[in-house]
């Protein structure tokens, strides 16, 4: 073992289970204290006008769109893409989402940085919610949650997380070590099994699976996939680039196929 590959496991076997950064944990008490706020501090009515103006309803690009009359007029039309994700249905929801960000959410955040990370998770919940709206096509269903969003996080995670011989995967200096390929990246097993079992779950919800114990109403299963795909098209499109970083060979840290 070389004294790179020792370094990184040495380092792995210190980090913590969640390592977050400052914006994953302001990211998370904002995401909370909507919820909170939505719960204790406002009246029902009130509640209802936030989601109307907020929660994303493909049925304001319905064909009845002007009949409805919606609030938020064609602001809303907008801000909806990516306001649905700060909103959530109950606490178990939220927990979910949370812990999900918390646990994948960290190693992009502290590759990315806070500015590069927000504007991935605010693409990924686009993604979901045009998913959405092509698999729902006016429909007056709210969707709320920060899953796509989050599914987009787990994609590019994905992407440089288990090559951590390679790529420092986590850590204020995570950015310097290139990530491989995406088609490199497709070759590795760990990759295609997280996939798998990734799709694998949320085909099993969009066949009518039982939910996740605690999580109520339907899961916009479709949104998942179309964050998930933002996050893992687009990871190059984000990701840092630095000038010193050192020309790498991706063939001899891959499994044989």
């Amino acid at each position: 073992m070389n004294n790179f590959a020792r370094q990184n496991e040495d380092a792995s076997s210190r980090e913590p289970v969640f390592n977050m950064p400052p914006v994953v944990v302001a990211l998370a008490v904002l995401l909370a204290g909507i919820h909170a706020a939505r719960m204790y501090l406002i009246s029902a009515d009130t509640d209802l006008e936030v989601l109307i103006r907020f929660a994303f309803i493909p049925a304001r690009f319905g064909a009845e769109a002007a009949e409805l009359g919606l609030p938020g007029g064609a602001g809303a039309d907008l801000w909806m893409f990516v306001t649905y994700a700060y909103l959530h249905g109950d606490w178990v929801h939220l927990a979910v989402n949370v812990f999900w960000l918390a646990a994948f959410g960290s190693a992009v955040a502290w590759r990315f940085g806070a500015l590069r990370f927000l504007l991935l998770s605010a693409a990924a919940a686009i993604g979901g919610a045009v998913a959405h709206l092509i698999a729902h096509p006016g429909e007056f269903v709210p969707v709320i949650g920060a899953s796509g969003a989050v599914s987009g996080l787990m994609a590019a995670a994905a992407r440089f997380v288990f090559f951590r011989r390679r790529v420092r995967a986590v850590g204020a200096e995570a950015w310097r070590y290139p990530a491989p390929p995406l088609l490199v990246a497709l070759r590795d097993g760990r990759v295609l099994i997280f996939l798998a079992v990734w799709f694998g779950l949320n085909l099993l919800v969009g066949i009518g699976a039982p939910p996740i114990a605690g999580v109520e109403g339907e899961i916009a299963w479709q949104a998942h996939i179309g964050g998930f795909f933002v996050g893992l098209l687009m990871f190059s499109v984000f990701d840092p680039k630095h000038p010193e970083q050192p020309a790498r060979r991706w063939d001899d840290v891959l499994p044989p196929m």
